[in-house]
């Protein structure tokens, strides 16, 4: 794969970095943007007329996301970067999705790099009860709340536990159907929600915000 520094210049013409005093953030999709999807790669099932990834107006946060959709979750995703000989080579440890529950099968995977130059995969998913380690890939199973979550994903944490080594860098980020989308972003740390600048926050429907 690619990681040189032109490949790494041209991502990050793209890509959104905000640093603050809260720390580091850098986006790889963010809905709001007129191409949010502009560095991902769309793959749906052409075989099931209702597979496709769209924007779409949800109806809880009265807001523009990005929603995927099919009867077979392995064959309509998004991925980034959107050149399958390309990688992200961004080395901040926690990927973080704002992501709608829909009710139906969903699953997600990212590639990392550790420090013994090996290529490992993590793939969660919400129809998966266990979770297994085989030596280039560690599946596990997601719990999500009714609605809208934030997933936050510990990089670093998962590759020693999954496998004694350390993280080094995230190569390639992958989402599946079902769900809908508000942002992704990787950061330095894990943030409580009220340390988090008001765009990256969980938004809420306004009546759950108020009770």
């Amino acid at each position: 794969m690619n990681t040189g520094p032109a490949m790494a210049m041209a991502l990050l013409a793209i890509l959104s970095r905000e640093k603050s005093t809260l720390g580091f953030r850098l986006s790889i999709m963010v809905e709001g943007k007129n191409k949010p999807l502009q560095i991902w790669h769309t793959e749906t099932d052409s075989k099931h007329e209702e597979s496709h990834v769209n924007r779409v107006t949800d109806e809880d946060i009265q807001s523009v996301v990005i929603e995927l959709a099919s009867p077979n979750v392995a064959n309509t995703y998004i991925t980034c970067p959107a050149q399958l000989n390309r990688a992200l080579g961004i080395k901040l440890p926690i990927l973080v999705l704002i992501v709608k529950n829909v009710k139906k099968y969903f699953t997600f995977e990212v590639q990392i790099l550790d420090d013994k130059g090996i290529k490992r995969r993590f793939r969660a998913s919400n129809f998966q009860s266990v979770t297994k380690v085989k030596p280039y890939i560690c599946t596990m199973p997601m719990r999500l709340d009714e609605g809208w979550n934030q997933i936050q994903f510990n990089l670093a944490d998962y590759t020693r536990k999954a496998y004694s080594t350390n993280y080094v860098e995230t190569l390639r980020v992958q989402i599946h159907a079902n769900c809908r989308l508000r942002r992704i972003y990787f950061a330095d740390r894990i943030y409580a929600e009220d340390e988090l600048p008001p765009e990256m926050k969980l938004w809420l429907p306004v009546d759950r915000q108020a009770s």
